[in-house]
């Protein structure tokens, strides 16, 4: 279960500034209900000065979707265009004491829609913003590559997970990964060249996953990940005198799994939870029913239960628990009694 700062939990209980600006006069909107989060931010602006005087939201989305977009208005409100063009995602997660780093990418939806208000405003053309189907990286979550690459600049990110973290790209069907990849590498080198981060620390595509770091983002997150033990010594050589007995058998225990049974029940069920903005976008869900061995049994219902692509959402699931409980698992649908 992820933690939250007391002030993300004020702004979730006590939004400031939720409903419609009936007199905005630049809008911002960004996400899809059918992708799981959307938020539309309506300013007031006054011309003669270019400072917001008001600002309003309407969100789609969990607890820090809804924070992140209240503190979004909150740190706008008073300032000129100028100046608002300004604030990154990273200031609405400070201004908030921190959010888990699963959930900065509600954070960057923040400024995303900030970025289109102003634009709206200003009658500026965002580069690389294309919405069209077809022109996506992620389509389980509507991000494209203008979003993707402004996240991975504005925040120095060099990893795919945190890539996923930040946006949500990757986070669904996972059939994203290659251009995903590939965009994150590109972005990377070019950022090598301009000087914003060191060259051992660039993605390179096809390269291993390195660990990630969770930091900066206000609070530490404890990991459920330990550790890996590190490797036995190699026994030394024992010298038997003769004529001395056999040595009675050894037992040997079996190498420990990652997790307990329980914890491995709570990671699989953070995985589901995190992909059920997938499975309900389309009318359908997922629920884990119980664990036997390396079998994942799960109910299927709505859409999902009579779908013809149930087996690629089953293959997926199975693909994120395998990597996450670092064992062979197989995920199959049952009844639910």
């Amino acid at each position: 279960m992820w933690e939250y700062s007391d002030k993300v939990k004020e702004y979730f209980f006590n939004p400031r500034n939720a409903g419609a600006l009936a007199d905005a006069n630049a809008v911002g909107e960004v996400g899809s209900l059918s992708c799981g989060d959307a938020l539309k931010l309506m300013l007031k602006v006054n011309p003669e000065t270019n400072i917001i005087e008001d600002a309003k939201f309407q969100t789609f989305g969990c607890g820090s979707a809804i924070a992140s977009s209240s503190a979004l208005t909150e740190l706008i409100i008073g300032k000129s265009i100028d100046e608002a063009r300004k604030l990154t995602n990273q200031d609405i997660a400070d201004f908030l004491d921190g959010l888990p780093p699963e959930k900065m990418h509600c954070s960057v939806m923040g400024q995303e829609a900030l970025t289109a208000a102003v634009a709206a405003y200003t009658g500026e053309t965002l580069e690389d913003d294309d919405h069209e189907e077809g022109a996506l990286i992620c389509k389980c979550f509507g991000v494209d590559a203008g979003m993707i690459e402004r996240a991975i600049r504005t925040n120095k990110l060099t990893t795919l997970e945190m890539v996923t973290f930040y946006t949500k790209a990757g986070g669904g069907c996972n059939s994203c990964r290659e251009p995903l990849e590939e965009l994150l590498a590109d972005t990377n080198k070019a950022m090598v060249a301009e000087g914003l981060i060191a060259a051992d620390e660039a993605y390179v595509f096809g390269a291993a996953p390195a660990p990630v770091k969770k930091k900066a983002t206000g609070f530490v997150i404890p990991d459920l990940k330990p550790a890996p033990a590190a490797a036995p010594a190699a026994p030394a050589p024992v010298q038997i005198a003769m004529p001395a007995p056999a040595p009675a058998p050894v037992a040997v225990a079996e190498a420990p799994t990652k997790y307990s049974p329980a914890k491995e029940a709570i990671v699989v069920s953070k995985i589901i939870e995190e992909m059920r903005p997938v499975f309900n976008a389309d009318g359908g869900d997922v629920e884990l029913v119980d664990m036997e061995g390396s079998l994942v049994l799960v109910h299927l219902s709505g859409a999902c239960s009579g779908c013809q692509l149930a087996s690629q959402t089953l293959g997926g699931l199975q693909k994120k628990i395998t990597e996450a409980l670092g064992r062979m698992v197989r995920v199959m649908p049952v009844a639910k009694t």
